[in-house]
């Protein structure tokens, strides 16, 4: 029974008029570049999600930042690990620039470095939100536009069939249901291709929100630490030279 049924759709797809079957065509792209688009960004969020937890763990257990900084260039789709790796070298940049004898020594404080780093680090987060956003516009477009595309198909169909009859001066249900059921395919046409963009658009901006949520978060750990570290470094100086 499906088999005859699948077997009718594709007779009535090959019988269809030239405008149902350009729009079923532009359809077609439209679902296949969704689906590419679906499959590569599931596969990609799983490798963001393996290294940032395995590059976490690194960030958390080891207490030498510069050993983690060697060995998160291991780390090449973890955005955390690439966060991680600019605000490293902007914090080291700004130290050099602060022990530079040439340098006025008060332009340079333990806060301005602090902020360099931060505002190195969320230029990093919003690179690789883009990342994350990328064809996210085109599945919006297709869950929008596809099933009027379809619908515009069938609208058209119906007005052929319905020309195709005054024409011949019949108006019977043998004559007018084939051509009525040729048109309306291009409505389910339309439903299939924008149903799994719509439901594939929601899904990947909830999960690019948890990951800038989670990269927002791994930021303020981060500085947060350096701050630490350059207090501390800062105190332990101090005594020094009061001794």
């Amino acid at each position: 029974m499906s088999h005859h049924f699948a077997n009718d759709i594709i007779q009535m797809v090959l019988h269809a008029g030239p405008m149902v079957k350009f729009v079923l065509l532009l359809l077609f792209f439209f679902s296949l570049t969704s689906w590419t688009i679906i499959f590569m960004k599931l596969r990609l969020l799983k490798k963001f999600k393996d290294e940032n937890e395995r590059f976490l763990e690194l960030f958390s257990s080891s207490r030498e930042i510069s050993k983690v900084y060697l060995q998160s260039k291991i780390f090449n789709f973890s955005p955390l690990a690439k966060i991680f790796r600019t605000g490293y070298a902007e914090f080291n940049r700004s130290k050099m620039f602060q022990g530079n004898p040439d340098e006025d020594k008060g332009f340079q404080s333990q806060q301005q470095i602090v902020d360099y780093v931060h505002r190195a680090a969320k230029k990093t987060l919003f690179a690789q939100s883009s990342r994350l956003e990328r064809g996210l516009t085109f599945l919006a477009t297709t869950g929008n536009a596809s099933p009027f595309i379809g619908l515009f198909g069938t609208v058209w169909g119906i007005m052929t069939s319905f020309r195709a009859i005054g024409m011949k001066g019949s108006a019977s249900l043998a004559v007018v249901a084939p051509g009525i059921a040729e048109a309306l395919i291009a409505t389910a046409a339309g439903l299939a291709a924008a149903i799994p963009a719509v439901v594939a658009f929601n899904y990947f901006t909830n999960r690019t929100r948890a990951s800038q949520t989670e990269m927002g978060n791994f930021i303020s750990d981060f500085v947060g630490s350096l701050e630490k570290g350059l207090t501390r470094r800062a105190l332990t100086e101090k005594s020094r030279g009061e001794q």
